[in-house]
Order: structure tokens, then sequence, then C-alpha cells
């Protein structure tokens, strides 16, 4: 199961009850990115929310693409977010409380721990079979990637 499928709405309830709608907890959700990339019931919702939620939208639905938002931009958008909070040092209880103040969402603290050290496993990973294959300036991305990751 991928790290996106596993970020809720942290205000759900609320949320919800403002809308006078059933939409699901995760962020991620079909029905939530249509209502968020669509932007119906938008006014409906509290100004902190509101703005939260148009900030989510700009960040992460913004790609341009025909499928959007169905696209998976958003996904790795959001991975590349959860990423560049890491090479910032931060633990994931900080990446979490990050989450909440920036876009009202949140995680598990032991699923991003989980996500983060598989992804400093594929790092790992490709930094091998760059060495095998010669790749040197690609296994040095890798190595400062990880690196990066694991600190």
């Amino acid at each position: 199961m991928a790290i996106t499928d596993k970020i809720y709405l942290k205000n759900h309830r609320q949320i919800a009850s403002q809308l006078d709608a059933n939409i699901p907890k995760s962020a991620f959700a079909g029905a939530t990115l249509d209502l968020v990339f669509s932007g119906d019931g938008l006014a409906e919702l509290d100004e902190a929310t509101r703005d939260r939620v148009l900030e989510f939208a700009e960040d992460f639905l913004d790609c341009g693409c025909d499928d959007a938002p169905y696209c998976g931009h958003p996904e790795r958008k959001f991975v590349r977010y959860l990423l560049e909070l890491r090479a910032q040092g931060l633990g994931p209880d900080a990446i979490v409380d990050v989450m909440g103040d920036d876009y009202m969402l949140y995680a598990y603290p032991g699923d991003v721990l989980s996500f983060l050290d598989s992804a400093v496993r594929t790092l790992e990973a490709t930094e091998s079979l760059a060495a095998v294959e010669g790749d040197e300036e690609a296994r040095e991305r890798a190595r400062e990637a990880r690196d990066a990751l694991a600190r």
C-alpha cells in the first residue's frame, strides 16, 4: 500500500459536516480529489479549512494533465514533499505535525517511518545496481539521497 493511501484529512468529520456530504477520510481518494479539484462546496468550508484545502490543491493537484487529478502526479508530488521534509532533518512525528499545519492532513508516524525506511532501502538497492553497472554518477546521486534520508 502506498504512503498516499495512508494520508488522511485531519478534520474529516468537521469537513464532511460543513459540506453536508459523505467524503472519504483519505486525502488521495477519488471522491476527495474530485471535491478539491472541482472546487464544489469549497465555499461551504470555514476560512481556515478552505485556505488549507486550496493550498493542497495548488501544491499537489496543479499539473495540467488531461487526466488530472488521476494522473499520478499529485501522489508523486506528495511523496517528494515527504522526502524533502525528511531531508530537512524532520523525523516521522515532526513530519506528521508539519503535514497537519500545512494542509490539515495526518498520518500515523509508524506509517511515515515505514515509508522512509522503504525509501532508504530502495536507494541502497539503486546505489548497488549503479555500482554494478559502473554508473558512478547515478551511484553517487543515490548515495547522497540515501544519506539525506538516513540522517
